[in-house]
């Protein structure tokens, strides 16, 4: 994966070499464990693609109301893939987040108002340096209301101006869901320092909290 950065400090011309689709970080042993608080009866699951899942992951992980955040895979043909597979373009799955949430402290309108500002929606299969099927805008809605809304609030988007080109994120059922490898979860605050979390997920993370701030977690 190539990184595209024209207004950095030196430093960073290595950053074509510590992409997304590079596995060069340190693995994570520890297992992903549910709350209990998951089982309540306001919680709901929204399933995001939005480029890489260690950006989409940060993002929703800031924000309150939101449970757990799990990186995976959807939306292709291969049973079980592995991180090399999806990052060859060739299974067909998306870099996904997974969100549980409580819906009496955050809505999946709001969750798809930080989705839609998050992420650059106009570009077909790609964000930034990140090419690829992989790294596809995309909604996997779970049942029909999350489809509804998925729809009126991408067109209402769509002509409000937020973005100067149409959006091209699809809008699916969502398929069946891999979990990716344990070292892909909690992956900026576990690597805070890794080259393209410095470079890219950082400073997504850091926008995102400045233009939400009312949403934060304490």
């Amino acid at each position: 994966m190539k990184l595209l950065v024209k207004s950095v400090v030196p430093v960073l011309v290595l950053l074509p070499f510590f992409g997304c689709a590079q596995k060069k970080a340190k693995p994570v042993k520890e297992e992903i464990e549910m709350s209990e608080s998951v089982n309540n009866v306001n919680m709901d699951t929204a399933t995001f693609g939005a480029g890489c899942f260690w950006c989409v992951e940060a993002v929703f992980q800031q924000m309150k109301g939101v449970i757990k955040v799990e990186s995976g895979y959807a939306g292709g043909v291969v049973d079980n893939p592995t991180y090399k597979e999806v990052c060859s373009g060739t299974t067909g799955h998306a870099e996904v987040a997974r969100i549980w949430y409580d819906t009496s402290i955050i809505s999946y309108e709001t969750l798809l108002e930080i989705f839609w500002h998050s992420h650059d929606p106009t570009t077909l299969n790609r964000q930034g340096g990140d090419k690829g099927t992989q790294y596809r805008s995309v909604i996997f809605y779970h049942n029909d209301d999350q489809k509804q809304k998925a729809l009126a609030i991408k067109q209402a988007t769509d002509t409000s101006g937020l973005w100067p080109n149409p959006i091209v994120t699809e809008i699916s059922a969502v398929p069946t869901y891999y979990p990716a490898e344990n070292y892909h979860q909690n992956y900026l605050e576990n690597n805070p320092n890794q080259p393209y979390c410095s470079a890219v997920v950082g400073p997504k993370v850091q926008k995102v909290r400045k233009q939400f701030k009312h949403l934060l977690k304490e």
